[in-house]
């Protein structure tokens, strides 16, 4: 059972003090180590979430301790971790059904090479990006990234949100993401309708 308190005497240089918790109930002893992936020292007046256990001694200490801050930003974590992993559905699916066009020869293969070589160049924009964020270099503008990606890119970029951990928890840009993937998709599907076979052989003739 978790519980909610107030930390008091709180002593930093010591590591430790004590938790009231809410609604009145037993004082629990509260040390640093007890704390679950911090993100910052704790002070006094902290409002703390944590499990209490029994020492033979008869007293009470709080245990697995988290900080509401930090249990946002682990929400918020695996949210967009979910994000990403759908994304990756999404991309498999795609694959493998333009692999199958291209099989059946609804599509050309210049179209598999359009979406390859987008992105190649995205993901490596995505790195170049990281780097820069971790060095305070000059950034690439959101909009660049966007770009490729709803030009084909939006693949590469999934690949570099999974593994490099870049842009895969902003909630603003990863909407603008998922609409960059959705007018591709948009786009895809129009290339397989009469209209767009008649554009596709017109410009693969010139």
């Amino acid at each position: 059972m978790r519980f909610q308190g107030k930390l008091s005497n709180w002593q930093d240089d010591k590591g430790f003090g004590f938790v009231e918790p809410n609604g009145g109930g037993q004082r629990c002893f509260v040390h640093i180590k007890s704390f679950k992936q911090r993100s910052r020292r704790p002070i006094d007046g902290d409002i703390i979430t944590y499990e209490q256990i029994k020492e033979n001694n008869g007293k009470f200490k709080a245990v697995n301790i988290t900080l509401p801050s930090d249990r946002k930003r682990q929400t918020k974590t695996k949210s967009s971790h979910k994000s990403v992993s759908f994304a990756g559905v999404v991309a498999a699916i795609f694959w493998l059904s333009l692999g199958a066009l291209m099989f059946l020869n609804w599509l050309p293969i210049e179209i598999a090479y359009l979406y390859v070589g987008a992105s190649v160049i995205t993901f490596f924009m995505y790195v170049f990006d990281k780097s820069a964020a971790q060095k305070g270099r000059w950034r690439t503008p959101e909009s660049q990234l966007h770009f490729w990606s709803v030009i084909g890119g939006w693949p590469g970029a999934h690949f570099a949100q999974s593994r490099l951990r870049h842009k895969s928890s902003k909630k603003e840009f990863r909407q603008v993401y998922w609409a960059t993937i959705v007018i591709n998709l948009c786009a895809f599907s129009w290339l397989l309708t009469d209209q767009g076979q008649a554009l596709l052989g017109t410009l693969l003739i010139h």
